[in-house]
């Protein structure tokens, strides 16, 4: 098993190659700073993610396999790292997801193509359920519209919706195919 200290070398090297040094949402080591930022443990069991938010313990994920660990600290990371570029590159009437998925896979490509396909995976698990919708920022607005000119909330979401109808799951095969 290897110690924090080769652990951490290991996470700075990789979050290195991804511009995500120094990053707040990166793990400590060996104990907790709150606020749900993460930190690794190191004991017997093997490898702990942990997350303590108020003094409370809000998940711990053990492994003995330290590219498990690493995936974990990474798929969060990058996650965060795509959403973050989704939003200063947005395109209006477009489901961010779109390119935050798409920049999470480049982000891990660059550190392991095992993890990038394991995400790749987990987001098409994610649309099987909840298609793009790229709608749903121009139904949201004209629902909030609708509110403010006098009808009641559940009568302008639905007025919104049937203009600007919400994608069914039998549509994901569409949707994957405009990915």
């Amino acid at each position: 098993m290897k110690s924090l200290i080769e652990i951490q070398a290991e996470v700075d090297k990789r979050a290195a190659l991804v511009g995500a040094v120094d990053h707040p949402s990166l793990p400590t080591y060996g104990q907790t700073e709150d606020f749900a930022r993460p930190h690794i443990e190191v004991d017997s069991r093997g490898y702990h993610l942990v997350i303590v938010e108020r003094g409370q313990e809000q998940s711990r994920f053990t492994t003995r396999d330290l590219d498990e660990l690493l995936y974990r600290v990474f798929e969060g990371l990058t996650s965060e790292l795509a959403f973050g570029h989704e939003l200063k590159h947005r395109v209006e009437g477009t489901d961010s997801r779109r390119a935050a998925f798409k920049r999470q896979v480049e982000l891990l490509t660059q550190l392991s193509p095992v993890w990038a396909a394991r995400a790749s995976t987990m987001q098409k698990e994610v649309l099987s359920k909840r298609p793009f919708d790229d709608l749903g920022g121009v139904r949201a607005k004209l629902a909030r519209e609708l509110r403010e000119a006098g009808h009641s909330p559940e009568t302008a979401w639905q007025m919104a919706c049937e203009r600007y109808p919400v994608p069914e799951v039998e549509n994901h095969a569409q949707n994957q195919r405009d990915a």
